[in-house]
């Protein structure tokens, strides 16, 4: 059981990775099989317009991970430092984080409705609203973690020997609270991925036909009794792909 999260997203990652050398067009349609379900020919059924389930999820994991990944590293390097920044300037810090607090509080839907009608719905438009406010987790866990190595023995001898504070947070806290920062941006990425297919499921990210996990099961949502296959597919794509990565995240956590 310890080792499974590690074993789904290494599985997943071969998939992803090959899938697109073996597998058909995910956009070439076979109008002699609407809707149908699995068979040689298509091993997860097709869709309403006869296009390969199986192709369609591979090719919008790549999509949906690849902005996933890309948002979390945004918002991580943008996060720690401004956590870090906060650490080190006392008073200023803590008004910096009471910032922070209130940004998080703000749903990431509305910024995505915002960007909608600013950009339109799209790509920018999804990454834009994540990114907004996606950064301030990663900022008020680096603050904590910062604070707590602050106050150990080690930073008060590199004070005493005249390390200053962004020195002492560069060069010995930065390292030492690395590894939970690693956990905490495995957790983020579950949750970045949930943000940008929901957004997609709601029509303001990625758009038809361009394969998204999200966009796929709003897509597909009106035959879900007549082809459940539509929807369940990407769906079970999200969860697993999400619950995996928490999971490790969160056992990584535990053991720091």
């Amino acid at each position: 059981m310890k080792h499974a999260p590690a074993a789904v997203l290494g599985a997943a990652t071969v998939v992803l990775l090959v899938g697109p050398l073996l597998l058909p067009d995910p956009d070439a349609a076979d109008f002699a099989a609407l809707l149908a379900g699995p068979s040689a020919a298509h091993p997860l059924g097709t869709d309403q317009l006869g296009r390969d389930l199986l192709a369609r999820v591979v090719d919008g994991g790549r999509l949906t991970i690849g902005l996933s990944l890309l948002t979390v590293l945004v918002t991580g390097l943008t996060g720690v430092a401004v956590g870090l920044l906060a650490a080190a300037t006392g008073v200023v810090g803590q008004a910096l984080i009471r910032v922070v607090d209130v940004l998080a509080a703000i749903p990431v839907v509305l910024f995505g409705l915002l960007a909608a009608v600013v950009l339109g719905p799209g790509i920018a438009s999804v990454l834009i609203a994540v990114s907004l406010i996606g950064w301030t987790p990663f900022a008020r866990q680096t603050y904590l973690l910062a604070l707590v190595e602050s106050g150990r023995d080690y930073v008060s001898g590199a004070v005493s020997l005249g390390a200053g504070p962004v020195r002492v947070l560069v060069r010995h806290v930065g390292p030492n609270i690395a590894a939970p920062l690693a956990a905490h941006a495995r957790v983020r990425f579950a949750a970045t991925l949930l943000t940008i297919s929901g957004l997609s499921f709601l029509g303001l990210g990625v758009q038809p036909p361009t394969a998204e996990w999200g966009a796929m099961v709003a897509e597909g949502r009106e035959y879900l009794f007549t082809a459940p296959q539509v929807v369940l597919v990407p769906s079970i794509a999200v969860v697993l792909t999400a619950g995996a990565v928490a999971w490790w995240g969160r056992s990584r956590t535990n053991e720091s």
